[in-house]
Order: C-alpha cells, then sequence, then structure tokens
C-alpha cells in the first residue's frame, strides 16, 4: 500500500514538533495507521535543510503539491492560514491544524469547503493540546446528552492564579515571569483576557450541543483585576478562582462564557494548577467526565496533530458520507438554539466591597439584595486597617440571574457608605 504523504506548514514549535514526533514514532504511527505515513514536502519562509524532504519557501508550493495527501497547517493566524487550507481543500488535500482561532472564527466556511470537496478537516490540536477531548466528544460521548461543560483551557491564566494562590503574588509580577518563561506572548491579550480560551470553548460548545460555531457570541472576561486579597479570601471560604470557559443547555438556550470562576477546593478541577488545561463534561449517561493535561507545547500538540493524521490515513476509503462529522453532528442535524447574552445566565456570585465601620452599613447592602431577590449565604467582615474607617466586606450570594446582581450593585455602589467600586466574581457549583 502507497504511504500516505504529509506536506506540513510551518516550522515553529507546533511544525517541528509535528516533523519530531512523526520521525522519531513512525514504526508505530504505521503500525496504528496500517500503512507507512512519511513527510514529503515543508513549507518554511525562512527555509530549512530536511533530508529526504522537499522544502518550499512558498507554503502554497505544499498546498498545490500534487503528491501531498494531508496538508499540517501550523503558520497560526486567521488570514494566511485561511487561504492556504481553502486551497488545499480546493486541491483535495485533507487538513490537520492546530489553529482554533481560525476554526472558531471560520469553521463553518472551512467545514463547508471540505464537504463539497470530499476531504477532512481535523483540528484536536485546536482545542487544549495534547488532551484528546475533541475526540472524546464527538465520538466517545456520543451516546450522551450533554447537559454542561468548565474547562481550564489556557494554562498562561492557570498558571497566573497559581502562582498567586500559592504564593501570595500579586498578577503583574507572575504575568512578567510568564512572560519570561515563554507562557505569555510580549503581549499578553489573547491569555489573560480570555481571547485564547474563548476560541477553545467556542469549538468545545458546538461539540457538545450541535450548533454551529459562533465565536461573536461569547461572552469573555479576564483575570488582570483579580488581586491577591480575592484570592485570599477564596481560599477562606473554600473555593479557588480558576479562569473557566463554561457552557450549558438550559431551557431559554446556550450559555457561552469566559471569566474568573471561584469554585469549591473539593472539586477536582480546581486542584488543576500550573500551566495544565481540564475540561469537566458532564453527559445525562455517563455523568460527569475529567480529562486533564498539557494543553500547549511542542510534542503534547503534535501528539494531538498525528492522532488526527493516523484517523485521516485511516479512513482515506471511507465514503465521505460515512466519516466521523467535524461537529459530531452531521450538517442537516445541527441546532439553532441561541446563546444567551450573559445578562440572562444564573449563578453565585462573590462580592468584595470597601465599607465604612458603622452600624448599620451592613443592613442596608444586605437590603438591597434582598430587594433584588438575592439570598446571602456567607459573609466575611475585615478589621479596618490603620488610618482608615473602611473594612473589606466579603458576601457570597445565592443563586441569582446576573441582570439583578449588577443592578444590585449599581445600588450598592450609590450608598455613600461604601467607597469605590464593588468586585464581582461568579461562583460555580459545578454539581
Amino acid at each position: 500500500m502507497n504511504p500516505v504523504k504529509i506536506g506540513i506548514c510551518g516550522l515553529g514549535t507546533v511544525g517541528r514538533g509535528s516533523l519530531e514526533v512523526l520521525t522519531r514514532n513512525s514504526v508505530e504511527i504505521a503500525g496504528r495507521a496500517g500503512r507507512d505515513i512519511v513527510v514529503s514536502h515543508v513549507g518554511a519562509r525562512g527555509g530549512a535543510d530536511i533530508e529526504g524532504v522537499t522544502v518550499s519557501r512558498d507554503i502554497f508550493a505544499v498546498a498545490d503539491d500534487p503528491q501531498v495527501d494531508i496538508l499540517v497547517e501550523s503558520i497560526g493566524g486567521t488570514g494566511v492560514a485561511k487561504e492556504l487550507i481553502l486551497r488545499a481543500i480546493a486541491n483535495g488535500k485533507h487538513i490537520v491544524t492546530a489553529n482554533k482561532a481560525l476554526i472558531a472564527e471560520h469553521g463553518n466556511e472551512l467545514f463547508a469547503a471540505a464537504t463539497n470537496a470530499g476531504v477532512t478537516v481535523a483540528y484536536e490540536a485546536a482545542v487544549a493540546g495534547g488532551i484528546p477531548i475533541v475526540k472524546a466528544m464527538r465520538e466517545g460521548l456520543a451516546a450522551n446528552k450533554i447537559e454542561w461543560l468548565a474547562g481550564i483551557i489556557n494554562g498562561t491564566g492557570n498558571f497566573i492564579l497559581t502562582e498567586m494562590r500559592d504564593k501570595g503574588r500579586d498578577f503583574d509580577d507572575v504575568l512578567a515571569e510568564a512572560q519570561a518563561r515563554g507562557y505569555a506572548e510580549a503581549d499578553p491579550t489573547f491569555d489573560v483576557e480570555g481571547i485564547d480560551a474563548a476560541h477553545k470553548l467556542v469549538i468545545l460548545a458546538s461539540l457538545a450541543f450541535g450548533i454551529p460555531l459562533q465565536f461573536d457570541k461569547v461572552y469573555t472576561e479576564g483575570i488582570s483585576k483579580i488581586s491577591t486579597s480575592d484570592v485570599d479570601y477564596a481560599d477562606e471560604l473554600g473555593y479557588s478562582i480558576k479562569h473557566l470557559g463554561v457552557t450549558r443547555r438550559t431551557e431559554q438556550g446556550i450559555e457561552l462564557r469566559v471569566h474568573p470562576t471561584m469554585i469549591s477546593k473539593s472539586q477536582l478541577i480546581a486542584n488543576v494548577n500550573g500551566v495544565m488545561n481540564a475540561v469537566l463534561v458532564k453527559g445525562d449517561a455517563v455523568g460527569p467526565t475529567l480529562y486533564y493535561g498539557p494543553g500547549a507545547g511542542a510534542e503534547p500538540t503534535a501528539s494531538s496533530i498525528v492522532a488526527d493524521i493516523v484517523d485521516i490515513a485511516r479512513s482515506l476509503a471511507v465514503d465521505p458520507q460515512h466519516r466521523v462529522p467535524f461537529l459530531g453532528f452531521h450538517t442537516q442535524s445541527l441546532s439553532d438554539t441561541p446563546v444567551l447574552d450573559i445578562g440572562s445566565i444564573e449563578t453565585g456570585y462573590y462580592l468584595r466591597m470597601s465599607a465604612q465601620d458603622k452600624p448599620g452599613v451592613l443592613s442596608k447592602v444586605a437590603q438591597i439584595l434582598s430587594d433584588r431577590g438575592i439570598s446571602i449565604e456567607a459573609i466575611i467582615q475585615k478589621e479596618a486597617a490603620a488610618g482608615t474607617d473602611y473594612v473589606p466586606l466579603i458576601i457570597l450570594t445565592s443563586r441569582s440571574v446576573e441582570n439583578k446582581l449588577m443592578a444590585a450593585i449599581t445600588d450598592i455602589e450609590a450608598l455613600p457608605a461604601i467607597g469605590g467600586a464593588v468586585t464581582r466574581i461568579r461562583v460555580e457549583a459545578l454539581g
């Protein structure tokens, strides 16, 4: 049987990692695929010297090479990468990519083009690096009606929050270390403001609920405003703060949100630390399942890329209509269930405010919450710092609709006895 020939576009961290794993583990990979898999063409704008492999500075030469069966896109971005993939699809090539932004923002278009051409677009490495969560959602949990999922799907943010909790460091200090270690880019916005996690969550939500990819609908909130005092108070209350992607099916629609979240320290996912990722999925038949592992890195990502290559190699002779659907559901079965506005979601809340240390203030705050139908579940009131008559007041609320909670916060901030803005962090039971 003829070998499957691979073209790799981009020789950065992911591209080189994939080349290394394909070369080093060629015997095992061939045994699993049922035929040899060889890299025959690499597109690298900086050039390279790879024995036995054609190297082109023009990455589009790989997409046009009639010998290439599967093109691995590892250049990143959503401009040139999209153009490259569409050209390769038009030339009848299967695609493997780790590009979560491209899938989240343009996946619907790419999948439609691939369907028309009878080829596959595989993207396991786009979500949670080396964790095979896409395969688990599309195949392993196919019997289930997914109720909700929550994920730590950005290692940089998780590293920062772990350091803040374990070592009492502030956000800016840990961010600088994350950049020095290469965990965060010089411009860390995608990581710390939740955009990277939002890309991944959109993909997971489509796999979970059979809805089209809708990146423009996801609510995104970062961790840059989380203080060490919030981390400490959360710990005192029995919680950890994690930057979670959460999506849930409700009677009204689909929740789709990324934000700092307080979760009980007794939850397994609360103990996922450092740069590791984890996704907790609740299915109606299986119950809660947890998927844990490295979310980035050359070889963890390559592990998922090569797994996709093997899957495609196994199914080359399969009628396209009988391959696993791109989003786990056949196109005609995708749902138009609406994505909810963040104001409609319901969670518990952590509120931190600076209140004057005098009688009646707490009762006024409690009355405002009560008027909005919001119950108080826990209160911490600390002593005033030297030289001030304001004290930190921390409140945990019952589950409440966000719009009502935000209206209550507006009223609380208007009280003369409350100094400055009220900090709000959502609380999830994940039960």
